[in-house]
């Protein structure tokens, strides 16, 4: 195990961030290629158990030792309808700051001049599943754009429209916003460490509101370290052996 006495990683952060945002929640899924997002959901879990406190239930896809489900999206889809799903987690190639994200590609839609893998249930998903994070390790004007080329989700819905799901935070590389449902956009609650407001600003293509000096994102603590390094490392590996050991392979550099 690591000395404690390291300084956390910038992934480290991110994952312990997206921890706090899950808290509370029953069960958590995750998508098949989100190694930081898993990481935060085991280290949910991890605490509350070390705590004794209500356990935390995990569907990561394409895992086999963290899902239950044995029908892949079918069963996931379900779960969400029915309401047993708390989180989920959701990227996109331009997110804007209405919460708009786009998953299919660059340009006028259907001549766009970059084209991404599709938007699949995320449309869907983001309307059942009551706390939805936006995550987005890379944080430049070209990912958080004014609007966005294509909708694949949208981050509201008008008046009259029953939706029990949306928008809660966004995680970004560069700091945490969250998600006013009633405005309808994104507030800067606080920059990560080594990062400033001038920067988030200039890396960001829409507005957002802030207070005059925005806090800074809590480090993790030495539970959540102790934990982070250890047994979820060890977790993730089955699913993403390859983030795993780069991970590991960051510690022993900073040792």
């Amino acid at each position: 195990m690591m000395s404690m006495i390291q300084p956390p990683l910038p992934r480290e952060i991110l994952i312990c961030t997206i921890a706090r945002l899950l808290d509370g929640v029953r069960h958590v899924a995750v998508g098949a290629s989100s190694p930081i997002p898993a990481a935060g959901a085991m280290l949910l879990r991890a605490l509350k158990e070390r705590a004794g406190a209500a356990p935390v239930k995990i569907s990561i896809l394409g895992s086999v030792e963290h899902n239950f489900f044995t029908n892949g999206s079918t069963e996931l889809f379900d779960c969400a309808g029915q309401g047993r799903i708390d989180a989920f987690f959701l990227g996109g190639g331009q997110i804007d700051g209405q919460g708009n994200i786009n998953l299919v590609g660059v340009g006028d839609y259907p001549r766009s001049s970059v084209r991404w893998p599709g938007s699949f249930g995320s449309a869907y998903l983001y309307f059942v599943v009551p706390r939805v994070i936006l995550f987005r390790e890379e944080h430049t004007p070209r990912v958080f754009v004014e609007k966005v080329d294509f909708i694949s989700a949208p981050g509201t819905s008008d008046e009259g429209v029953y939706r029990t799901g949306g928008p809660y935070a966004l995680v970004t590389g560069k700091g945490l916003f969250r998600f006013d449902r009633q405005k309808g956009r994104f507030r800067l609650d606080s920059i990560h460490p080594g990062h400033s407001f001038d920067e988030i600003a200039e890396a960001t293509g829409f507005t957002f509101e802030h207070d005059a000096e925005p806090g800074v994102t809590p480090s993790p603590d030495v539970d959540e370290l102790d934990l982070l390094r250890g047994r979820v490392l060890d977790e993730l590996a089955e699913t993403y052996p390859e983030f795993a050991a780069q991970m590991r392979q960051s510690l022993t550099e900073i040792a």
